[in-house]
């Protein structure tokens, strides 16, 4: 990633422009609106990270914690990045960031994405997520399957006792 990039974590203010991204990202899958990011962005166990060229938000991604604090699952809500801004590294960035946030509480990741999504599945498969599932019509309303997909808590592939 060029070092033009800046990451932080998302704020209110951010929520417009993850929302503007999910129209053009995710036009015929219901594209989050403004409201939902702003709930999700204070909600205490959610970890919402954006890559910035300047003031302009070009990527970003959302994690949730669920479960008991002592023995977690994770699950990855949402990863973009603008069109513009694409295969420059951004979203390998942020996935760096998410499971470095869920290995630090051993615990496992999963997510679904549309089965079409050949770059994501890749580069999913890259951090060790391994497809369980397929769900039939997952996303609305353009009807598109997803694979459910799972990376192992840390203990679990380093073969480390819990």
């Amino acid at each position: 990633m060029s070092a033009q990039f800046e990451l932080r974590e998302l704020a209110r203010a951010d929520a417009q422009r993850c929302a503007e991204l999910e129209q053009i990202l995710f036009p015929g899958d219901n594209p989050w609106p403004r409201d939902v990011f702003a709930v999700e962005f204070s909600h205490p166990t959610t970890f919402y990270l954006g890559a910035f060229d300047g003031d302009l938000l070009v990527a970003y991604a959302g994690l949730a914690m669920l479960g008991p604090a002592e023995d977690p699952e994770f699950e990855i809500h949402t990863i973009g990045v603008d069109p513009d801004y694409q295969r420059r590294g951004l979203g390998r960035v942020l996935m760096e960031q998410m499971m470095h946030a869920a290995d630090s509480h051993d615990g496992p990741v999963f997510l679904e994405v549309r089965t079409d999504n050949d770059a994501a599945i890749t580069m999913y498969e890259a951090f060790g997520f391994r497809t369980l599932a397929t769900r039939r019509n997952y996303y609305r309303p353009s009807g598109a399957d997803a694979y459910t997909m799972q990376r192992d808590r840390r203990s679990d592939r380093l073969g480390e006792k819990k």
